[in-house]
């Protein structure tokens, strides 16, 4: 696990000036000696002094061999995506980011990529799967938005039998908590949008590699299609993964306390959160995450309709209804309508995600504060049932 120090003393000094923050080269060019002859940097598609610190930075926090920075989460999933060709298949978690199951399946299917979506906690459910197209195991662990957690160590020994790669997507875990490339994986990605920067103020993605002949590989895609960080961005990013741990374990710590909360209240359903002893995998979590399970929590509700979610999404203070997650300021969404609308209701139930499914993102409000703001808004609820009630009696 990396450490508050270690994170702060990724962060280089600058060496031409002795600036302790990162410089912004806020360039599109640089002027070269003679033709081909430059220090290091040519045009800013190609490398950026800003770009190249936060890619290193990541690759250090995520114990791989280089890291590439892209215009959002997305465009580093696409990235990825690129590495594959017509006729192979992919094997992917079933509780899928939105995102994601939208381009894979209005872009790549089109392209003649197929991909399998699979409930990856049992890393049994995987081997029907199996065949000699399959060229990829997607992970998300935790995934989005019922913090499901794959077992990566055993699932990435299962495709090194096969040749395929893993990619895992660390976005809700981070590297405080887990490094994918120690337990075998080979490419992570993350959504630097969130917990990374951790301020709600701009879009990142994050790509990080285990072997060079991958680095290579990604590297020129990243080049030739230009989906580019830019460098005001960079630093932006940097900035918010010097304070990480600070921010990641309150968040960790209030969410612990408020999925505990949640899972005692008489109109709450289901609570999603690894940390639980209840949830599924919570030894993998514990072993997987270092004890670190992150600001999330999911939960559906007794009544288990949109309606009522609604309700309850609307009347919360503090946790603003909004999409994304990881930042310092509570958020709240409603997946079924929201981040995960361009799934099929169908994949979305069989996934996990109910009709009433909330998710909630702790920011660093006092936890006390955040209690009270969710018990308000699902005393909301009750009082909106018994009115109707009344009204249809």
């Amino acid at each position: 696990m990396s450490s508050i120090t270690e994170i702060l003393h990724s962060v280089p000094v600058d060496p031409l000036t002795g600036a302790i923050a990162v410089p912004v080269y806020q360039t599109s060019t640089f002027v070269q000696e003679a033709p081909g002859v430059n220090k290091g940097y040519d045009y800013a598609r190609t490398g950026n002094p800003t770009r190249a610190a936060l890619e290193k930075i990541v690759a250090q926090l995520e114990k791989g061999d280089a890291g590439f920075a892209f215009a959002t989460g997305l465009a580093a999933i696409d990235a990825v995506v690129k590495l594959f060709s017509a006729g192979d298949e992919i094997i992917a978690v079933d509780d899928i980011y939105g995102g994601a199951y939208r381009l894979f399946t209005h872009v790549y299917q089109k392209l003649g990529i197929t991909v399998h979506y699979v409930d990856t906690t049992d890393a049994e459910n995987i081997l029907p799967f199996i065949n000699e197209r399959t060229k990829c195991i997607w992970l998300e662990s935790p995934t989005n938005p019922t913090l499901k957690v794959s077992d990566i160590r055993h699932i990435c020994a299962l495709a090194k039998t096969i040749g395929a790669l893993v990619v895992v997507d660390n976005t809700f875990a981070g590297p405080l908590a887990q490094t994918p490339i120690t337990l075998g994986a080979d490419i992570v990605i993350h959504s630097a949008t969130k917990y990374l920067a951790g301020h709600s103020d701009l879009l990142a993605g994050l790509v990080i590699t285990a072997k060079p002949e991958l680095s290579e590989k990604i590297k020129f895609i990243q080049n030739a299609t230009g989906g580019i960080l830019g460098p005001w961005d960079c630093f932006l990013t940097i900035r918010g993964i010097e304070t990480l741990e600070l921010r990641y374990l309150q968040q960790s710590t209030t969410a612990l306390v408020i999925a505990e909360y949640l899972q005692q209240h008489p109109l709450v359903d289901v609570v999603h959160y690894p940390g639980l002893a209840s949830h599924k995998n919570h030894a993998i979590a514990c072993d997987q995450q270092n004890g670190l399970f992150g600001g999330v929590v999911s939960f559906s509700l007794r009544d288990d309709t949109q309606e009522a979610a609604h309700t309850f999404v609307t009347q919360t203070k503090y946790f603003k209804l909004a999409e994304s997650l990881g930042g310092v300021k509570s958020l709240l969404c409603h997946p079924a309508t929201m981040t995960h609308a361009s799934v099929p209701r169908e994949r979305r139930l069989i996934a996990g995600v109910q009709d009433s499914l909330i998710r909630l993102s702790c920011g660093i409000e006092r936890t006390e504060d955040l209690i009270q703001d969710i018990e308000q808004a699902l005393s909301a609820i009750s009082f909106t049932k018994k009115n109707l009630s009344y009204a249809n009696s």
